[in-house]
């Protein structure tokens, strides 16, 4: 089994053709300017309903000239099978991130989620088949965990989903199995664990907590802690998840065709989330000084503790976290430093 540094040389030695889906949002685009940095082609799909144009500019700036002439951006849908088709075209690896997260937004709009996370789901399977590329890696989701109280949480143990995005997570696995079993396909599903960093969203109804909190300090807006702080995560940063599809793509064949849990194997509650926060920006900002958030009710389907076992991840596919959580937070602090206007909208 090679190490991350080894996969990452002989990319860099080797190029290769990859597709990823929801290339302009914020997991997606980071793939893309690591795999462009290690000198690969990239073929980009994205229909911007979550994913931003300005991120794939952000992208194309921090590789330069050169590399971006690698990549090929189809503007397109997931939910249309011949979207999918043309994208797969003379792809070696396909990581599939399109999706519409959120587990809030599926209870209000479980059709639009259905249609997105499973319908787009399979047509990328489909198309990945027919195109013979060599390995599948999608993005699957902790919520597939669902009520099963056990920590950490270990892959072969789920309870019932909360949620109709829980539902979808699932199915995808069920999918991918099942295309392993049937057509042959080589696959990996990664069960992410709140990931963050630079480039994630902090606007929008549905935008993750911890961009939200870092828009909300530095515009000196309220911060909503949903429940009483105490609920759980194990936050992952993003370079810890690239690690992690680099890895499952290059992964050996007996490594193929399961799932893994991508995160830290640690909890960290909300309150203490707002307290490094508040930490991090007190200097530049000193009237975070005595920063209080405000408490409102727990949300429905959200889970009270998460917490992964990354056991099988680190046998399996040689994955070992670069980055803790605060380590991550100093990183993502910078960017948001740079893109958070002080004033808010």
């Amino acid at each position: 089994m090679k190490t991350y540094q080894e996969i990452k040389q002989h990319l860099a030695d080797h190029q290769s053709c990859w597709l990823i889906t929801g290339t302009a949002g914020f997991i997606g685009s980071n793939l893309l300017e690591t795999l462009l940095n290690l000198g690969q082609k990239v073929v980009g799909l994205d229909n911007f309903s979550t994913g931003h144009r300005h991120n794939l500019t952000l992208v194309q700036e921090a590789v330069g000239p050169a590399a971006w002439r690698n990549f090929r951006f189809i503007e397109g849908d997931i939910r249309k099978p011949e979207d999918c088709k043309a994208a797969c075209i003379g792809v070696d690896y396909v990581l599939h991130h399109a999706a519409l997260g959120s587990v809030s937004r599926s209870i209000e709009n479980p059709v639009l989620t259905n249609e997105n996370n499973i319908t787009g789901f399979l047509n990328m399977l489909v198309a990945a088949r027919d195109a013979a590329v060599k390995r599948f890696v999608y993005a699957a989701s902790s919520s597939t965990y669902g009520d099963h109280p056990a920590l950490p949480k270990v892959e072969s143990v789920i309870g019932a989903p909360l949620s109709p995005y829980a539902v979808t997570k699932y199915v995808n696995e069920l999918y991918a199995d099942v295309f392993g079993r049937t057509y042959g396909m080589e696959t990996i599903g990664l069960r992410y664990f709140n990931v963050f960093g630079p480039r994630q969203d902090p606007k929008g109804a549905y935008a993750a907590v911890i961009p939200q909190w870092f828009a909300a300090m530095i515009q000196d807006t309220p911060l909503v802690i949903n429940g009483d702080g105490e609920t759980t995560r194990d936050f992952c940063f993003i370079d810890n998840v690239v690690q992690a599809n680099l890895l499952a793509a290059n992964a050996d064949k007996s490594a193929a065709n399961q799932i893994y849990n991508v995160a830290l194997n640690d909890r960290t509650s909300l309150n203490q989330l707002h307290e490094i926060i508040r930490s991090l920006l007190v200097e530049k900002f000193p009237r975070l000084h005595d920063h209080q958030p405000q408490y409102k009710a727990f949300r429905a389907g959200d889970i009270r503790n998460s917490q992964a076992d990354i056991t099988k991840a680190r046998a399996m596919l040689g994955y070992e976290p670069t980055h803790r959580i605060r380590e991550g937070l100093k990183l993502a602090l910078t960017w948001y430093l740079t893109h958070v206007k002080t004033e808010p909208e």
